[in-house]
């Protein structure tokens, strides 16, 4: 039931935009020698109640035997030969670039928004989630696993790889000329 925000990436952004709890208690799973650097990026954007982090990071959680669960992540062209109309694909990518170029059967689902919109997608079916380049996926992936939805395929590298094949795509607009 736990969620991945990655250091490697926007954390604090999106661990503001996510976690709407200034108070939220948080239990950090961090790699080896990064669990200072969270907790300070987390307190500098007012998350002060870290309750601690996980000493020997997730290797250490394994090695104690718990139970950890994990989300498939494939690469383009191996979704490609898998692609048809059919597939459920979330774009996870902010609207404006969803407007600008997306999969052709793909459907807008913002990280920004993804609690307010969980209703709209059902349990029982399986989804591939993208975004630009596999960061806000896996945080999306990830959120959707802990909220219980099991049939999850993350798609490594996201749009700019999906770019490269020959699934459907609209064609480009530039975003600053939408409306």
């Amino acid at each position: 039931n736990s969620i991945f925000i990655g250091l490697n990436g926007s954390f604090a952004p999106w661990v503001g935009a996510l976690i709407t709890d200034l108070h939220q208690p948080i239990l950090l799973i961090a790699p080896e020698g990064k669990e200072k650097e969270a907790v300070t990026r987390l307190s500098r954007v007012g998350y002060d109640n870290t309750l601690g982090y996980l000493k020997g990071g997730i290797n250490a959680w394994e090695h104690t035997g718990k139970e950890t669960d994990s989300i498939e992540s494939i690469p383009a062209d191996v979704f490609e030969k898998l692609y048809n109309k059919d597939l459920n694909i979330l774009d996870v990518r902010k609207p404006g670039e969803f407007e600008a170029e997306h999969l052709k059967t793909a459907a807008s689902f913002p990280l920004d928004f993804i609690s307010e919109n969980m209703s709209q997608i059902d349990k029982s079916k399986q989804y591939y989630v993208h975004c630009a380049g596999g960061y806000r996926s896996a945080i999306a992936a990830s959120i959707l696993k802990a909220r219980g939805f099991n049939n999850l395929v993350d798609l490594a590298g996201g749009f700019a790889t999906l770019k490269q094949t020959a699934i459907p795509k609209t064609n480009y607009v530039c975003p600053s000329t939408i409306k």
